[in-house]
Parts: C-alpha cells; sequence; structure tokens
C-alpha cells in the first residue's frame, strides 16, 4: 500500500505526463512534462512543457519562465523572490547538456536552488542525444536532493519519444 505522501508524488508525476503529452512531436525532441509544486501546502505554483513557449524550450525552463513572468522578474531574479521550498516533478531527468547551446535545465535548477529543494523524476534520461546524463550527481552534489517516482517509466518514454524515427 502506498503512503499518502508516496500517493501525492504519484500524483503529480500523473499530472505532469498529462502535461507532456501536450508537447508536439519532434524527432529531436523529448516530450517532458514539469510542475513546480510548494512543499508546504503542495500548490502548483507553475507548469510546462517541452516547446510549449518559442525557442526550443524544454520543460523546466517553461515552468521557470512562466513563473518569472508572473513575479514580474526574470529567470535570474526568482531567487530573490522566490521563499517558500518547492519540489519540481519532471517525467525525464533534467538535462545536463543541451545540444542547442542553451543552458541545461540541470544548471536552471542549481540557479534557484535556494528554493527548488528536491527534484522527482519519472525516467532517467535516455542516452539518444547526449549520452550518459551526470545531472542527478549534479544536482545532489548542489544540495537539491533528488528522487525517483516508480510505476511511470513505459507510459513516460512511449510519450517522450513519439516523434522520434527507429
Amino acid at each position: 500500500m502506498d503512503s499518502p505522501e508516496s500517493q501525492d508524488h504519484k500524483t503529480s508525476m500523473q499530472h505532469a505526463l498529462e502535461l507532456a503529452k501536450k508537447s508536439p512531436p519532434k524527432p529531436t525532441n523529448f516530450r517532458v512534462g514539469a510542475i513546480l509544486v510548494r512543499l508546504e501546502d503542495g500548490h502548483i505554483s507553475a507548469e510546462g512543457y517541452t516547446l510549449e513557449l518559442p525557442g526550443n524550450t524544454h520543460a523546466e525552463e517553461c515552468c521557470l519562465l512562466k513563473l518569472a513572468e508572473e513575479h514580474s522578474t526574470t529567470e535570474e531574479g526568482l531567487e530573490a523572490v522566490m521563499k517558500s521550498p518547492h519540489a519540481l516533478y519532471t517525467t525525464v531527468e533534467p538535462c545536463f547538456k543541451r545540444l542547442s547551446g542553451k543552458l541545461p535545465c540541470v544548471e536552471r535548477v542549481l540557479r534557484q536552488r535556494s528554493w527548488i529543494k528536491k527534484v522527482y523524476v519519472g525516467v532517467l534520461e535516455p542516452e539518444t542525444f547526449v549520452g550518459k546524463n551526470p545531472g542527478r550527481q549534479l544536482l545532489e552534489e548542489g544540495g537539491v536532493e533528488v528522487h525517483y517516482v516508480p510505476g511511470f517509466e513505459e507510459e513516460i518514454l512511449a510519450v517522450a519519444a513519439a516523434g522520434h524515427t527507429s
């Protein structure tokens, strides 16, 4: 039997997975969904999915950009305005490298580690585009807890890889 907390993690991951399904299938991206949840009360502060915003955006990036806009600041300025600890739920482990040259999601989370305290992932990043991802290790070394939410692997991978050619 799942504990109430475990059920909350599954509910949050299911929400992120539903967001991932909104992402357009492309052969050069994983379709990922992400939500930022306030730890004290479970409030969803932001949500996003791959390519939701213009500019080859990742799900975590969309969450941060939308939250920054809501608080009339920049993504970099979020650290100054966000005071409540949050968890990031993301269907696929945050990227550590972007072939586009944009800031990787691991670095985006580490920039916000004063308030993003935990990251929950549904699957580790497949090695399709950039090889082995040391993101979990980098996050943990930076003081951000990383947890795995089991039970979604098959569906997450099917959604993430939609649009890829074999």
